[in-house]
């Protein structure tokens, strides 16, 4: 059958001189996507004004049910799992009470899966294995054998249940190991637990989507938060198939995490990652950090790569309007031909840009940061020449104050420290 619905498939039984009629239905043809990761991919945002059910968009929950997907899509104390539930002697009291009482838990997945939907036409089943707190070495691969007592393993129980073939992995994961320990060791980690989720899920070229963690409010070191962070950017060039969406930008419902509404617009994000690499459509890709060069001693240029733009009547078929802006699905940039519009914003008075030390210190110097006539740049200018041994910074410290986007609403990932003392920096 091909991708659409739903569908009815009507049966007729005979048995001797006895015949039954038998419907099964409504049954969808789609793609399936794991939500899998911690708090802010299970979902910790308030339960206010939560992005919709469809009646394209179907979960396969943690009690391994499937149903129509209404947040919050993650109940771990359902699972009959105890890495997720506890205690089955308790579980069925603390599900009750969590049922009556529950005022936490939007994520980004609905939202994903209703954007995605809308574009392609296409039915989405989400797949819940995500658990909050939890670090990459609680969900390592190497602990599958212990099935429904390791993360990993009751992720893969719930890839049976689906079918054994998805379309792809949604992750968000690393603040843990940001807080933990487990920073410099979170490269390779990544690496090798993306590998053996594509070799575990039977599928070498598997695509999966990562957030780049976002803000912390804390006074703890940051070193560890922005290693992960830088880590998590750089994974889309290093591991095919693979890519990241920022959340910095994003306002938190706590100290920790992304808000509804933020939950909404990353749904969005990696919905358009997903049309673009997927299903050939226009999407979009995350403008990410390419190199620094330094116009002169006071002035600094930062190119990006992946900025998302119309480019007017001259451009490629379709890329005359862009909706663009949070929740703006219904907004367009027209462009004259031959006009590039679009790209970077805000224009001016862009935050989160700084340099520093070797050791993290803030060096004063930058007094105006805008985006440059090309759109994908961002021009800093600096009050005093750059002393020797300095770095750049985008989204330095837990709790930085970040606002760079581009036309459909792409945040620019956290990125540094990058060396300003050659001539070009990549």
């Amino acid at each position: 059958m091909p991708a659409g619905g739903p569908y009815q498939i009507n049966v007729t039984v005979r048995v001797g001189n006895v015949q039954s009629n038998i419907s099964i239905g409504p049954i969808f043809v789609g793609d399936l996507w794991v939500l899998a990761g911690q708090s802010n991919m299970e979902g910790y945002a308030n339960l206010e004004d939560v992005a919709p059910p469809s009646d394209d968009v179907a979960l396969l929950g943690m009690n391994g049910q499937w149903s129509r997907a209404e947040e919050p899509l993650h109940w771990l104390v359902d699972s009959p799992d105890p890495v997720h539930s506890g205690d089955p002697a308790t579980r069925a009291e603390r599900s009750k009470e969590q049922h009556r009482r529950r005022a936490k838990g939007a994520g980004l997945g609905l939202s994903f899966a209703n954007s995605l939907n809308r574009a392609t036409r296409v039915p989405i089943g989400l797949v819940a294995a995500a658990h909050g707190g939890t670090s990459m070495e609680q969900w390592a691969p190497a602990k599958k054998d212990k099935g429904g007592k390791s993360l990993y393993g009751s992720m893969l129980r719930q890839l049976e249940l689906a079918g054994g073939k998805v379309r792809g992995v949604l992750w968000y994961q690393g603040e843990s190991d940001a807080n933990g320990g487990g920073a410099e060791a979170y490269p390779k980690t990544m690496r090798d637990f993306i590998a053996s989720v594509r070799e575990d899920f039977h599928d070498p070229d598997l695509p999966f989507y990562l957030v780049q963690i976002g803000r912390f409010v804390s006074d703890k070191d940051p070193k560890g938060w922005n290693a992960v962070q830088d880590a998590q950017r750089r994974i889309p060039d290093r591991v095919p198939n693979t890519a990241v969406v920022a959340s910095v930008d994003l306002e938190l419902d706590d100290g920790i995490h992304v808000g509804t509404q933020g939950q909404k617009r990353l749904g969005m994000r990696l919905a358009r990652v997903a049309e673009r690499e997927l299903f050939g459509l226009i999407g979009a890709t995350t403008p990410t950090f390419e190199r620094v060069n330094k116009r002169d001693d006071r002035t600094l240029v930062v190119k990006f790569k992946g900025v998302n733009r119309a480019s007017g009547a001259n451009g490629p078929p379709g890329a005359s309007a862009f909706p663009f802006g949070p929740g703006a699905n219904n907004r367009a940039v027209l462009a004259s031909p031959g006009q590039a519009v679009g790209g970077l914003q805000p224009a001016r008075h862009i935050a989160g840009f700084s340099i520093r030390k070797a050791d993290g210190a803030e060096i004063p110097l930058i007094f105006d940061a805008a985006v440059g006539p090309s759109k994908d740049t961002v021009v800093l200018r600096l009050e005093n020449k750059l002393p020797e041994g300095a770095y750049l910074w985008y989204g330095h410290g837990l709790d930085p104050i970040c606002n760079l986007t581009d036309q459909l609403d792409m945040a620019v990932p956290v990125f540094g420290p990058v060396p300003l003392d050659e001539k070009e920096t990549e």
